[in-house]
């Protein structure tokens, strides 16, 4: 049989068993680093867009009439003012010849007129004409002159229709798109009709990217832009953004702006209506620290009740020396701006504020934050490569257990009120 001491010193015993296991696990807190190493940052935008050449020109007819011969095919390169199409003239030509008609009519009335009004003025001279008979034959001679000009125009409409049947480029470059045939019947009257499209110069190319005005305010004249296409998902094309165009977009309540990209084409690889994939390079840093954002944000647990009310309870020792930065300019710095936890929202964007692994404690490190990547922040400070920045937590050991277990993960004795019971 067990005596009355006995079981209480067992239960003693298994007291203070729990009591080591819990404050061994307290103190075993893990800290999930990353050593400090200098890089590059990048700060991008993506987009999508079309690509189109420079000059994309639709040509078209000013007179209506059935085509009849058609000189240029899909990509038959043409130059300015060659002959790609004649429209049948027949019509056109009679129009000529009535107009060359009406202007010979309208001439001989001029001329009899003009000898009328001479004949009259002199007899009015001679006192043998009344002023009247002047008059009207001045007037007669006068609207003869109006009649003839009115003529003239007609007949030079007619030629130039007659020319008009002849289409040709107006400009150098690439037909890109035959819209007729032989035989088709077009009508120039409102709208005027499409023919062909050529493109200037497929070896210089132009990106129309669409934007977002979320981020149009980082685009600037000048900047460089990489972006692949599907058609060759493994090359990567360069280009620099030449124009931010002015006119917004919405398209379903998202308002966004198109860039004009430019890129060179030698290849000819690049097509027009390709869909592009589009990196705008914003702004980049070389050979800076950098860390990613975890640590920026990471607080060891001791600190976090009073991170923010009291930033000088938090270690400020020198990362090098291991002393502790009560003095000297950059403390006297830091105690008149406050303190890192109470920044202005002016310097927050500037300052923050790291942790280093120095002899399995974390020790604070005060520190200016420059370009963001989303990613990664460019940091400055007292640093040193090959620090040990930390991130986060390996373990949640130093989270304080729950009242209804042990640390062996056990339900204590005596059920949920935690007394010790008997042992049998």
């Amino acid at each position: 049989m067990y005596t009355k001491a006995t079981r209480i010193s067992r239960g003693l015993f298994a007291g203070c068993v729990c009591l080591c296991c819990l404050c061994g696990r307290q103190s075993s807190v893990q800290y999930r680093t990353i050593a400090l190493e200098k890089g590059d940052i990048r700060v991008e935008v993506t987009a999508s867009g079309t690509i189109n050449p420079h000059f994309l020109v639709q040509v078209g007819t000013q007179v209506s009439g059935t085509i009849s011969r058609i000189l240029v095919d899909f990509n038959s390169p043409v130059k300015k003012g060659q002959l790609i199409a004649l429209i049948d003239t027949t019509f056109l030509y009679a129009a000529v010849q009535d107009a060359a008609a009406t202007r010979a009519k309208a001439q001989a009335q001029e001329t009899l007129t003009q000898t009328t009004e001479r004949r009259t003025k002199e007899l009015f001279d001679k006192g043998l004409a009344a002023q009247a008979d002047l008059d009207q034959a001045t007037a007669d001679y006068a609207s003869a002159k109006a009649a003839l000009s009115s003529a003239q125009a007609g007949l030079d409409r007619a030629k130039i229709n007659l020319a008009y049947a002849r289409i040709v480029s107006p400009i150098t470059g690439v037909v890109v798109n035959r819209a007729v045939d032989v035989g088709q019947t077009v009508a120039a009257s409102f709208n005027t009709p499409t023919l062909f499209t050529i493109a200037d110069d497929l070896s210089k190319m132009q990106v129309q990217a669409s934007i977002d005005e979320a981020d149009i305010g980082q685009i600037k004249k000048g900047q460089d832009a990489d972006f692949t296409v599907d058609a060759y998902p493994n090359k990567k094309f360069s280009g620099k953004v030449t124009q931010i165009r002015l006119n917004p977009t919405t398209v379903q309540n998202v308002v966004s702006y198109t860039v004009m990209i430019d890129v060179d084409n030698p290849d000819l690889q690049l097509l027009p209506g390709m869909t592009a994939n589009i990196t705008v390079n914003v702004e980049q840093v070389h050979d800076v620290f950098k860390v990613p954002g975890a640590a920026l944000k990471f607080i060891p647990q001791s600190v976090q009740g009073t991170w923010g009310k009291h930033p000088k309870s938090a270690d400020a020792r020198d990362t090098s020396s291991g002393r502790h930065r009560g003095s000297g300019a950059a403390a006297d710095s830091t105690k008149r701006r406050g303190g890192f936890g109470g920044d202005s929202a002016g310097a927050r964007i500037n300052r923050g504020k790291i942790f280093i692994l120095d002899n399995e404690k974390p020790l604070f490190v005060p520190v200016k934050t420059g370009l963001s990547s989303g990613g990664f922040t460019e940091i400055e400070g007292n640093l040193h490569e090959g620090q040990l920045v930390i991130v986060g937590l390996l373990n949640q050991s130093s989270a304080k257990p729950s009242a209804q277990t042990t640390p062996l993960g056990m339900q204590p004795p005596g059920g949920p009120g935690g007394g010790m019971g008997r042992m049998r």
